[in-house]
């Protein structure tokens, strides 16, 4: 079975690219892939950005598992159908889990530190000097708003920024929203992994309520305000920093 890109979803990768230089002449990336629809749509969308763009660059997908007997037959099965290098990193993260986790807090944050460290030992392990991660518009709204209401911060999703152990990482779908990548899985009847794979729901928790209050509040937001996301899009590239409250050096 053939993969269909939309033209959107194609042309969004490159002008992105572009304008933050993602992905270039020699790159070794590895790519989180978790089998859910964002991380599905990023190999297959670098796939035919290998097949067309003017430079060479190789990827590796790369799913980490947290040692919950997980089965990830299908996506390796997925991944070879199409010729994208997939490696599945064991780990005993759940275990660990259980004893360095407090009872009552929440596990999301955890197992994301987690995976990200394990992400990143594995790409210096292959020789990569990139990690791709599958955010897009949605999430780097949804982090906005989710650090200016509760942290008081004004931050976001870098589409590119070097780790402090130098690797740089790069979010090649991050001016794409969310039901692009949603209509790319349901148009070529891939199976994504959901929360049934999320280690967090193993765990007798409240779960976080900010970012779904995050997405409710959006919604609303872009129902009363259709241009919404594409001004929030100009917004990130268009601070003005000595208009806030910032003190002089």
């Amino acid at each position: 079975m053939s993969i269909k890109l939309s033209k959107k979803i194609m042309s969004k990768l490159g002008k992105t690219n572009a304008e933050f230089q993602l992905i270039e002449e020699g790159d070794k990336i590895l790519v989180g892939l978790s089998g859910g629809k964002d991380s599905l749509t990023m190999i297959h969308a670098m796939k035919e950005q290998q097949r067309r763009a003017p430079f060479e660059f190789e990827f590796v997908a790369v799913t980490i598992s947290y040692g919950m007997g997980e089965d990830y037959s299908a996506l390796s099965a997925h991944c070879k159908e199409y010729g994208i290098p997939h490696i599945i990193k064991d780990t005993s993260v759940f275990e660990l889990a259980k004893e360095k986790i407090r009872k009552n807090s929440s596990s999301c944050s955890f197992f994301s530190r987690m995976r990200r460290g394990y992400l990143y030992s594995s790409a210096k392990e292959l020789g990569c000097n990139k990690v791709a991660l599958g955010h897009h518009m949605d999430d780097a709204a949804e982090s906005f708003f989710m650090n200016f209401i509760y942290n008081g911060q004004m931050r976001s999703l870098a589409p590119k920024y070097t780790s402090g152990n130098g690797l740089v990482v790069i979010r090649p779908l991050i001016q794409m929203r969310e039901r692009q990548l949603s209509a790319f899985v349901m148009d070529n009847g891939i199976h994504a992994i959901g929360d049934e794979l999320c280690p967090s729901m193993h765990f007798e928790e409240k779960m976080p309520h900010a970012r779904a209050s995050t997405k409710v509040m959006l919604a609303k937001m872009e129902k009363d305000f259709p241009s919404l996301f594409t001004s929030l899009n100009a917004a990130f590239k268009n601070i003005s920093v000595d208009s806030f409250f910032m003190q002089e050096d």
